[in-house]
Parts: structure tokens; sequence; C-alpha cells
């Protein structure tokens, strides 16, 4: 599970992480992220060159994005890439046994790909068929019994864990772009989604405050926990159910 993925969606972007985190109980939280980031020294070293990498590179580019590309058009080139990741959310629904969820994302994935034009159009969901929170092979393999392991910071990729990490290769072979034999089309529709996942997080910027690292690393693994329990959060209070 990425942070910076096209599959918490826009779907679902860092908004959402930031609102889920704020709403929690943060000192337990932060308590066991502490326990968790056994590797913090490489970790924040690698925070610090992803942090200029996006700072010079991907965060003006992502402003000048937004200020030339109409708002309409911005949001369908967004859904486009959402569309293409619900292959992945329905392996994985099948992988984790819920094949219900599969139902409704292969059919999300028919609908907005035909009617839908390519996914440009979110027609599903004006029937009925609401975008889910998305599923990856990292909750496959939670699912099976797999712990998280340590906290990682990868350069370029961002905030994952060591059970995580591997599973961004397997997740990568269900995106359709993965299969086009050309390969300037590949990259360059991979560079846009980068992009584009870029842009939904402008307006979290603002929210991140005090230890910008210590804030990415428990946003990340509080969304990760979220996401594996289908979104039932466990702390000192008891359970709570879907957010």
């Amino acid at each position: 599970m990425k942070l910076f993925s096209s599959s918490t969606p826009p779907q679902l972007a860092i908004k959402l992480l930031a609102t889920i985190l704020l709403s929690l109980p943060l000192l337990s939280s932060s308590l066991q992220a502490e326990e968790q980031d056994s590797f913090e020294g490489f970790n924040r070293n690698m925070f610090y060159f992803n942090d200029k990498v996006d700072q010079y590179a991907l965060r003006p580019l992502a402003v000048a994005y937004t200020e030339v590309m109409p708002n309409p058009l911005e949001q369908g080139v967004a859904n486009v890439f959402s569309n293409l990741n619900e292959v992945t959310n329905v392996v994985n629904d099948l992988l984790q046994g819920k094949f219900k969820q599969a139902g409704h994302d292969g059919g999300r994935f028919l609908i907005n790909s035909t009617i839908g034009m390519a996914g440009l159009f979110d027609v599903a969901e004006r029937a009925g068929l609401s975008k889910s929170d998305g599923e990856d092979f990292g909750q496959t393999l939670a699912v099976w019994g797999v712990g998280e392991g340590p906290y990682l910071m990868l350069p370029l990729v961002g905030p994952s864990t060591l059970r995580d990490a591997p599973s961004a290769l397997i997740d990568n072979l269900t995106n359709p772009l993965s299969h086009s034999d050309d390969v300037r089309l590949r990259n360059s529709a991979r560079a846009l989604d980068l992009l584009t996942t870029r842009v939904s997080l402008l307006a979290v910027d603002e929210i991140a405050s005090g230890d910008r690292y210590l804030f990415v690393r428990d946003v990340y693994l509080q969304r990760n926990r979220y996401l594996v329990n289908d979104g039932v959060i466990e702390d000192d209070f008891g359970d709570f159910d879907e957010y």
C-alpha cells in the first residue's frame, strides 16, 4: 500500500488519510509507529531526499498542471487512471475472498471503460456503484496473515512497509498499462499518473505541520491499518465501525 498511489484514489487521496488520522487517538498510534520505525535513520534520509525532489520538481509541475488544465479535463484524466486500477482491485478482491466486492469493482470497470469512454467519466458512480477504498496485494498478504514488518521510506516511491514494498511489484502486473508494447506510451502514462496523484495532494500541503516525517509516517501506517481492517479501527477505546 503506497501513500502516493492512484489506487488510493485520487481514490481517497491524502485528504481522507489526514482526516482519519486527525480523528483518531493520536498518542496511541504514534507510539505504535515509533516502535515499528526501526530504520528511522535511513528512512529520514530518504524522506528528505524525496522531499527535495518534490520541492524542486514534482510540486512545481503539479501546480503548473492545475493552472493549465481545465478542471473537467483534469478530473477526467484522474478518472482514467483510477478506472485502470479497478483491475488490481478485482484481482485482490478475489484473492481475499471478497467476491461481492469483486463484482462491484468489476462492474465499475466495465461500465466506465465502455459508457464512460475508457474511464474519462465516472458513469458507474451515477449508476450507484460508488468507488471503493481499493485493494492491493499488500492488503491481500495481510489477510493471509503476513505482518506489516518495519516501516520503510523508499527513494522516489514514498512510504511503505517491508510487506508492502515488494507487493507493489505484483500489483504492477495487474495494471493494464504494464502490458502495453509501446514503451513510450507506457512511460508517459505512468508519468502522467504520478503527476495527477501529486495534484491530488496539493490541498494537503497546508495540513502537514511540525515534524513532516512523523506526520507522513503516522498517516501512512494508520491508513494502512484502516484499509487492511476494511474501515474497522481498533484503539484503546474499543472498536469503531467504518468511518
